[in-house]
């Protein structure tokens, strides 16, 4: 089956904005939120083959060295669908843009096999 990496993004500046709620609110969108993503990835788990994760702060390796960096990557996990269209609409309604301040997932296809 087809494999696609989808990486959730979120703007700094709304990551900002939620970070300026009151701790209670923060709280309370998490314990909605958490749960809602929980019940999306059980329901999904069959096209899950790598969960991926939730990533921090950012590192770039270039021919200069290494340097801090930004981007806005918060996240990924890999997906198996039979089509890109497919992949994508696992995410329609997701919690991450929905409930959290993500501002999106983007779904790109592997052109590699996995390692063996």
């Amino acid at each position: 089956m087809p494999r696609f990496l989808a990486v959730y993004t979120m703007k700094p500046e709304d990551l900002a904005r939620f970070r300026c709620m009151p701790k209670a609110d923060q709280d309370a969108v998490d314990t909605v939120g958490m749960k809602q993503w929980a019940d999306w990835e059980a329901r999904n788990a069959a096209s899950f083959p790598d969960r991926g994760g939730m990533v921090g702060r950012t590192l770039r390796v270039t021919k200069d060295g290494v340097a801090a960096a930004s981007n806005p990557f918060c996240g990924c996990i890999v997906v198996g669908a039979e089509t890109i269209e497919a992949a994508a609409r696992l995410f329609e309604d997701h919690p991450h843009f929905t409930i959290f301040p993500g501002d999106g997932v983007d779904i790109m296809p592997f052109l590699t096999a996995p390692a063996s």
